[in-house]
């Protein structure tokens, strides 16, 4: 892959694509899918296949280097749930963190452990993939806390800082969290 070839990055969700876009260190070569592309079904059982799947399909349609993304919020006291159901927990961000909240009514602090996992697959024009993974432990607040950040961010008590990623900076945030982790190993492969 050559300095200046474009890198395709499989995801719809604005937030997601411009916290990869800083974390990848790609600049203009980050290019969201071109018209055309239809996002597959997220039928995999695991983050990685969904977002091997996804990677395969993008880099297919533009014969060239494609990531993807698939992470995920898991509940322990929810037997993992959302996982990777989180983007389609709920219709929108405000709903999701609505049910979340409410499956955990009552429950103390104890008991809302959660962690964040992301897996970011690289494939290459010829089908060479990479995956990587990160992940952030913490626990799931009481209510919303923050002003940053996107989906889960304001209900996700990191253990390192005791604040939401929604409170933290947009550095912090990718110091600490999972697609930060994920990124800077993918960094290394790029």
């Amino acid at each position: 892959m050559s300095a200046e070839e474009p890198v395709y990055l499989a995801t719809g969700n604005a937030g997601k694509a411009r916290e990869l876009a800083e974390l990848l260190g790609l600049g203009a070569r980050l290019r969201m899918p071109p018209p055309g592309f239809v996002h597959p079904e997220e039928t995999g059982a695991t983050y990685a296949e969904n977002a091997i799947l996804k990677a395969r399909a993008l880099a297919a349609f533009v014969d060239g280097t494609a990531i993807a993304d698939d992470s995920g919020l898991e509940v322990g006291a929810l037997q993992g749930r959302p996982g990777i159901h989180s983007a389609r927990y709920e219709a929108d961000d405000r709903r999701r963190i609505e049910r979340l909240l409410g499956e955990l009514e009552g429950r103390p602090e104890v008991e809302r452990r959660a962690r964040f996992r992301c897996v970011l697959a690289l494939v290459r024009r010829g089908g060479s993939l990479e995956t990587v993974e990160g992940e952030c432990s913490g626990w799931i607040a009481f209510a919303p806390r923050g002003t940053g950040g996107f989906g889960y961010d304001p209900i996700f008590v990191v253990d390192a800082t005791g604040t939401t990623f929604a409170e933290l900076s947009s550095a912090e945030k990718a110091r600490l969290g999972h697609r930060g982790q994920a990124a800077r190993l993918l960094r290394q492969k790029l």
